[in-house]
């Protein structure tokens, strides 16, 4: 099945509210399809403050990229995302994944003394979703996007997630190619390519400090697409066609120059 092109930003609110606001509206402008917050405790707003406001201000949907697992109890998350899918009227999806690298330290930092070993942490994710479906109960579907990459972790986004997106690097193209044919093989799941770089810019919270563009383009990623427009189209429909992306997440840093790219492909 080809599904249509959809088009994510993650928006972090790195300057000042107006400003940030201003580029949530061009955004929503620009025919983007959701508006995305990373889970970075005590640095940004909580997401769900963010993200309803942003539900308040425009007609996008919006979303969590991600929630990680460890930081809040399953019921929590659970209640929280259900809350948003009432509050904004069937527009938020539950972003979720087991956390980034080195989120041991940080839990740590942050007064979590027993930290979930990896397989815990899927635990969590699949009683997360569970308690979210009986809260939605039968009249509402919360989708479920689930950032994965290990064999154990696809295969519980097989069961539960509603969209699936690797944890990538810069990995190169064959591999990448792989894991989505396996995934494909066992889900209907749609398919995200979070796209950290675009030309030689990398999306604060997207990829870790120091991140180098040219040496993905050199090892053939998927995590980087052309600057130029009508190259970033080619390449998009290229990896639809191949690998079955159907919906990109890059930062906001690039919306605006990105934006003739969505208004070629969105929908299609």
């Amino acid at each position: 099945m080809t599904r249509p092109f959809r088009f994510g930003v993650v928006a972090p609110i790195m300057t000042d509210l107006p400003t940030w606001r201003d580029s949530v509206r061009r955004i929503a402008g620009h025919g983007y399809s959701t508006l995305l917050v990373p889970d970075f405790p005590l640095t940004q707003p909580a997401p769900a403050a963010t993200l309803a406001t942003v539900a308040a201000t425009t007609d996008l949907r919006v979303g969590t990229w991600v929630y990680a697992s460890p930081f809040r109890a399953p019921w929590l998350t659970a209640w929280e995302s259900h809350s948003l899918s009432v509050l904004t009227e069937g527009r938020f999806e539950m972003g979720i994944g087991t956390g980034r690298p080195g989120i041991e330290d940080e839990l740590r930092d942050k007064g979590i003394s027993d930290v979930p070993s990896p397989s815990a942490r899927l635990a969590q994710i699949r009683e997360t979703v569970a308690r979210l479906r009986d809260l939605d109960g039968p009249d509402l579907h919360t989708p479920v996007a689930m950032a994965v990459f290990g064999p154990k972790a696809r295969a519980l986004a097989a069961e539960v997630a509603d969209t699936v997106t690797f944890v990538l690097g810069g990995q190169p193209r064959d591999e990448v190619a792989r894991l989505a044919a396996d995934f494909r093989a066992t889900s209907d799941a749609e398919l995200a390519l979070a796209v950290p770089a675009v030309g030689d810019t990398v999306a604060p919270h997207m990829a870790p400090p120091g991140t180098d563009p040219a040496a993905w383009r050199a090892a053939d990623a998927m995590t980087v697409l052309p600057e130029d427009p009508a190259a970033a189209i080619e390449e998009i429909q290229r990896r639809r066609e191949e690998n079955g992306f159907s919906y990109f997440v890059i930062g906001a840093h690039v919306a605006d120059q990105f934006a003739p790219v969505v208004a070629k492909l969105a929908g299609q």
